[in-house]
């Protein structure tokens, strides 16, 4: 049932994009090309960095509590938690894009989801911006996983 209801956002979402101009052939082919490695290259990086931005949160937090700053207590550990679980999916992408699997297409869908929420909960224009940019992308390349 939940498989259903997924693969059931995924094609309106699709819909949504295949109204859009398409990309010529040679740069999908591309896209398809280094999109592992990109995956690879940011997610680890961004699970070290979410990992070390817990501790210095963690460190810093009762200070700036202290000076009164208790809405970005709050927001740093929930913008490093969007930023692990981003990465983290991006990581479990590598093996899947690099076979050209559907399911490796699925996990760097749900890291732009989580990516784009975390854009929207802290109302940057430029992640929105380039949240649905990767989106486009991704609906571009989505018939090259099976």
């Amino acid at each position: 049932m939940a498989q259903q209801s997924v693969d059931g956002v995924i094609v309106t979402v699709g819909d949504w994009f295949a109204k859009l101009p398409a990309l010529p052939a040679n740069w999908r082919e591309g896209l398809v090309k280094i999109i592992p490695w990109i995956a690879i290259i940011f997610g680890v990086l961004g699970v070290v960095l979410s990992i070390a931005s817990f501790g210095i949160l963690a460190s810093l937090s009762p200070l700036v509590a202290m000076g009164g700053g208790l809405g970005a207590v709050a927001s740093g550990p929930l913008a490093a938690v969007f930023l692990f679980v981003s990465s983290l999916l991006l990581v479990l992408a590598y093996k899947g894009t690099k076979d050209r699997r559907y399911a490796g297409w699925r996990f760097l869908f749900f890291s732009e989801v989580v990516s784009l929420g975390s854009a929207v909960v802290f109302f940057s224009v430029g992640g929105i911006f380039w949240g649905l940019v990767s989106f486009y992308l991704l609906f571009q390349i989505r018939s090259y996983y099976k």
